[in-house]
């Protein structure tokens, strides 16, 4: 847990002796998890369980057209859920035991998308993405479902720049920390769409890329599942301890 420094004086016998008073913070880092299309929170919770222990204030949630919405599936859009993102993203910055300075967001593919485009709305401090899709800025209002599967998968095996799509536009303005993790064998975020992100993120404080070997999109195995835990967890933790002795030092 983060700690507060302050110097402080003790009187001994009419002495000033030295001291400094160690105390915890009042607020701690928020994090944000975005599931995918087709998704729901439910592995999001397993990795938000996780790194609350180190001292982060977490927020799960399911997007509309998912779980208990799923009627709305044919016809929700790109920029509804943009908007549920926006509003979970409020509610954890407002929790008093969050830092709104301090909020990390991690979406995965279709979640990563929308992610990056929150960064232009709200302030994010870390960004991780895994395995994020990429869509045309065209057709924002249109259901997301009705999107042409077979074209946006030539446009995401296409080379694309920040002037081209919105998403990446947004990681190029980004300057906060940026973690984006690959699947080896992705059926539907080709590595091409990968390296358009990557390649977008010019003015990231840090750029860490990985890619988990033998993985599929979905993770559909138990040895993928933990390694991408893993490395979520190693970077949110490098992340809030550097940024916890900065704010001691």
């Amino acid at each position: 847990m983060a700690a507060t420094s302050d110097y402080i004086e003790l009187t001994v016998e009419g002495e000033q002796i030295a001291g400094t008073l160690l105390s915890p913070q009042k607020q701690m880092p928020g994090l944000l998890f975005v599931h995918g299309w087709g998704g729901s929170q439910s592995r999001d919770m397993m990795r938000a369980r996780g790194v609350a222990g180190l001292g982060c204030v977490c927020l799960t949630f399911d997007l509309r057209g998912h779980e208990k919405t799923m009627a709305h599936r044919q016809r929700v859009t790109r920029g509804q859920n943009l908007e549920d993102i926006l509003v979970a993203y409020d509610r954890l910055a407002q929790h008093p035991a969050t830092d709104p300075e301090r909020i990390a967001v991690i979406g995965t593919s279709y979640g990563g998308y929308l992610a990056t485009i929150l960064t232009t709305l709200r302030p994010v401090r870390w960004l991780a993405m895994r395995v994020p899709a990429l869509y045309w800025d065209e057709q924002w209002n249109l259901p997301k479902q009705q999107l042409d599967r077979a074209e946006l998968m030539r446009y995401r095996q296409s080379t694309l720049g920040p002037l081209d799509n919105r998403a990446l536009g947004a990681c190029a303005t980004f300057e906060g920390d940026v973690l984006i993790v690959e699947s080896e064998h992705d059926e539907h975020v080709p590595h091409e769409t990968i390296m358009n992100y990557r390649s977008s993120c010019r003015r990231a404080h840090s750029m860490t890329h990985r890619i988990i070997d033998g993985a599929d999109h979905g993770l559909s195995s138990e040895r993928c599942q933990q390694a991408y835990t893993s490395i979520l967890t190693n970077w949110i933790s490098e992340m809030i301890i550097g940024d916890r002795i900065g704010h001691l030092s």
